[in-house]
């Protein structure tokens, strides 16, 4: 497994390579109805304060399970 490093929001942090930049290929969020990430009020409680941690700890966290989930309506 390699591992590189690199400036995320200004930190210098490890990844490995071969994950790079494909966290919402794997985190479920993005496929919830709950997830409206630009609409503060009306966000996933559980993703907020997830993405509140990740901003806090300089992380990255996919969600692969979540009891919450709810199937988002694909775009048209």
């Amino acid at each position: 497994m390699n591992v590189v490093r690199y400036d995320h929001h200004g930190v210098n942090v490890a990844v490995r390579a071969d994950l790079k930049g494909r966290h919402r290929e794997y985190c479920l969020c993005y496929q919830c109805a709950k997830f409206t990430p630009a609409n503060l009020d009306t966000n996933c409680p559980i993703a907020q304060a997830l993405y509140q941690l990740d901003v806090l700890a300089h992380i990255t966290t996919p969600v692969w399970e979540c009891a919450a989930f709810e199937r988002a309506q694909p775009a048209e």
